[in-house]
């Protein structure tokens, strides 16, 4: 039985490509019973898999090495993956008593320093959740956001509760890291080897998990080490810069898995959240920070708490330098080209025209008295964006939209807010008219 069987793969090995070949064919187990073969898979999403994506090769090399007379016949074991995992967690538990981590945690995130606002509660709720109880609440954790949100800091804090706790095997890779190994190991003839590693943890952290959208070999590997590590709950931490929804490449049954737990997003911070995550910042570098300093510094930089801290460095580094105190005039001073470019105005004409093209409307139906909703709701838009975007007051926008009242504005700056908070695409949709308007500040 083994040679007959050893005919056909050795057939499929030659038609298909490696990645293919192992992710599909090897994990089975086959019997050869007369003009039957019996071919078992680790799971159901598995054998359906296997079915769409190899049945006919599979179907062509048995009909020609063991004749057309032979009848495959599926079957599903789903213990196969969890005999195969117990007897990992046991042979690792005799090892190494102790938990590992494979991957560069950095131990200064934690969520004792994590500032919390009306932007990332949430998040930050979901993500000690999982900390307390990897595996059993929400698996998958998606988070997603724009860049410098806090997303990277979250994961490590989860990460570094875990550690503490010592008795979990973690994994972390970005999304490149992962594509760049599996690569590596298809061209080494690694890939078993490339596979345990990752389907052997108690908890697989992928940040930048987008880097494996429209790679066809990269997204089948991490299907069947999704399904592997989610069949035996083990946890699985996602970490992307949009919603899965929003991910055109990526194949849908990947979609459909990275939204079986919780797809949780994160906000730009508001102007308060902004100040304490200064503060914040500034007391664990020993900065001493003036309240002044602190409000310029949060109400001119306002999407990206990267770029906060990095004006709070090159502040304290020109301070030590010259050995001055900082102030509002050394900050004005010293951050002169950051301001500015934050500053670059923003016309009230550019945001209607930009919406309008987007929603496909004609520029004057901005200022026009029509209600329908393909017209009210992105002129609803536009005067959200006024309000974020420029210095314009609320009557001011009203004037710019007809001459409505500035009670309308905030009504619709109030609509738009509660939707982005409530609806993950529709803040996407908001945040890619943010960047196509003022990118710089994004």
């Amino acid at each position: 039985m083994e040679k007959q069987w050893q005919q056909v793969a050795e057939h499929l090995k030659a038609t298909l490509d490696q990645a293919k070949y192992d992710a599909w064919i090897e994990p089975v187990r086959i019997a050869l019973d007369g003009n039957q073969l019996h071919i078992t898979a680790p799971g159901r999403f598995f054998l359906d898999g296997l079915k769409r994506d190899c049945g006919a090769p599979l179907r062509q090399a048995v009909d020609l090495m063991l004749g057309t007379q032979v009848v495959i016949d599926y079957h599903v074991d789903d213990s196969i993956q969890a005999h195969a995992a117990a007897e990992t967690v046991r042979v690792q538990a005799a090892a190494a008593p102790t938990g590992k981590v494979d991957g560069n945690i950095d131990p200064r995130f934690t969520f004792a320093n994590f500032v919390v606002g009306s932007s990332n509660e949430f998040v930050f709720a979901a993500s000690q959740a999982v900390a307390e109880k990897p595996g059993e609440n929400y698996n998958p954790l998606y988070v997603h956001g724009g860049v410098g949100l806090g997303k990277t800091h979250l994961i490590h804090a989860i990460a570094n509760t875990l550690i503490e706790a010592n008795q979990y095997t973690i994994a972390y890779r970005t999304g490149e890291r992962f594509t760049n190994e599996l690569i590596e190991s298809i061209r080494t003839r690694t890939t078993q080897d490339f596979r345990e590693r990752y389907r052997q943890v108690d908890v697989l952290i992928i940040d930048d998990v987008q880097f494996i959208e429209g790679k066809t070999s990269t997204q089948e590997e991490f299907f069947h080490t999704f399904n592997a590590l989610h069949e035996v709950h083990k946890q699985i931490i996602l970490v992307s810069d949009r919603n899965p929804h929003n991910m055109a490449h990526l194949e849908e049954r990947l979609r459909s898995r990275f939204n079986w737990g919780l797809v949780a997003d994160i906000q730009p911070p508001n102007l308060e959240t902004r100040l304490a995550i200064l503060h914040c910042k500034a007391e664990l570098a020993g900065i001493d920070l003036d309240n002044d300093v602190g409000y310029l510094l949060a109400s001119r930089i306002s999407n990206n708490v990267r770029e906060l801290e990095g004006a709070l460095t090159r502040l304290n580094a020109y301070a030590h330098l010259t050995r001055k105190e900082i102030s509002l005039d050394m900050a004005k001073h010293v951050l002169r080209e950051q301001l500015r470019v934050v500053d670059r105005v923003v016309d009230v004409d550019d945001i209607q025209k930009k919406v309008a093209d987007y929603y496909a409307i004609q520029l004057k139906e901005m200022k026009s008295s029509r209600r329908s909703r393909n017209v009210s709701f992105p002129r609803q838009v536009a005067m959200f964006l006024c309000k974020e975007l420029t210095r314009k007051s609320l009557p001011e926008i009203g004037e710019a939209f007809g001459g409505r009242d500035h009670t309308t504005i905030l009504y619709a700056c109030r609509k738009i807010d509660e939707m982005r908070k409530s609806d993950a695409e529709f803040n996407d949709e908001v945040e890619r008219l943010m960047r196509s308007i003022r990118p710089e500040s994004m």
